[in-house]
């Protein structure tokens, strides 16, 4: 157990040191650290973590540990009681939402009808929410999902594109894409795909359609008018779930007051079975250094 915490050529213990300024030394079974007291128990931490992380996926990735000297999982433990709901178990990994939030937005994503999420880049709205659908899907509670995202770039005119509706649209899915193939094999992913399991559905084509038994995504939308947004939302039947997800510092629109994601949280926060969940930058947890830049733009637009 021990050895595949520390890593082949005590790799993972060299990144821990690199990222946590400190000296730590692994001896037969056991660790020994040189810093101070807070560094300690935040090295303490992020080992207890990392040696969770092993026991559920027997691999550490370097983001493993990255997130486990992230602030919010000092003094948290994995194994109580109060954490097993939001373990997402798909048959790649297990996925552990790190702050308080991500928890609130997984136990949304569970028994929510509808979830409409904002916040920066690396808090998880997209990946957690394609693992939950993964695995309501492979456990039959869903017959399909729906991924779907605005193509501003190209105004919406998919035409303009070459080839065929999966191929103009899937340069702007590939965020979805890479969730899905960091969950389940890339064969059983495309098997999915081809027998209509995970459907490709570019926002301006979703327009008359009434999804049932099935977990519709709408991803970047920050770039979905008003008008787009409501009509995705009405989509909705008969057991499903449908997700908004966007960044309304990240709007590409020509008209930055078209977008339609923050008066959909004014509009429908009201309802009880819609839930609404704001991300900041504590939230991030791709890397600790995306935490402070989206930070400082974000003091800075608050200075302006």
């Amino acid at each position: 157990m021990l050895l595949g915490v520390v890593g082949e050529f005590n790799n993972n213990i060299k990144e821990l040191e690199k990222i946590t300024d400190t000296k730590i030394y692994s001896r037969g079974n056991s660790i020994l650290v040189k810093g101070n007291l807070k560094k300690n128990e935040l090295i303490k931490n992020a080992i207890k973590f990392l040696t969770e992380q092993f026991k559920i996926n027997r691999t550490i990735e370097k983001k493993d540990i990255l997130s486990s000297v992230n602030k919010f999982m000092i003094d948290e433990k994995i194994n109580s009681e109060r954490n097993i709901e939001y373990i997402i178990k798909t048959p790649k990994k297990s996925v552990i939402p790190r702050s308080e939030k991500q928890k609130n937005y997984v136990r949304s994503l569970k028994q929510s009808e509808v979830i409409i999420s904002a916040g920066p880049a690396g808090t998880g709205k997209t990946f957690l929410a394609v693992a939950v659908a993964l695995t309501m899907l492979l456990e039959k509670k869903i017959e399909k999902i729906i991924l779907s995202r605005p193509a501003v770039e190209a105004g919406e005119r998919l035409g303009f594109l070459p080839g065929d509706m999966r191929e103009k649209v899937d340069p702007y899915l590939r965020p979805l894409y890479d969730s899905l193939y960091d969950l389940l094999d890339y064969e059983k992913i495309q098997k999915k795909i081809e027998v209509g399991d995970i459907e490709i559905a570019p926002l301006a084509f979703m327009r008359g359609r009434t999804l049932k038994n099935s977990f519709a995504i709408l991803d970047e939308a920050q770039n979905a008018t008003d008008t787009q947004i409501k009509m995705f939302l009405t989509r909705i039947g008969e057991n499903s779930k449908i997700v908004i997800n966007g960044d309304p510092t990240q709007i590409d629109l020509p008209n930055k007051s078209l977008s339609g994601l923050n008066r959909s949280k004014k509009l429908l926060g009201h309802l009880k079975e819609i839930s609404i969940v704001d991300f900041d930058h504590k939230d991030v947890v791709r890397h600790p250094l995306v935490s402070k830049i989206v930070k400082a733009y974000s003091d800075n637009n608050r200075d302006e």
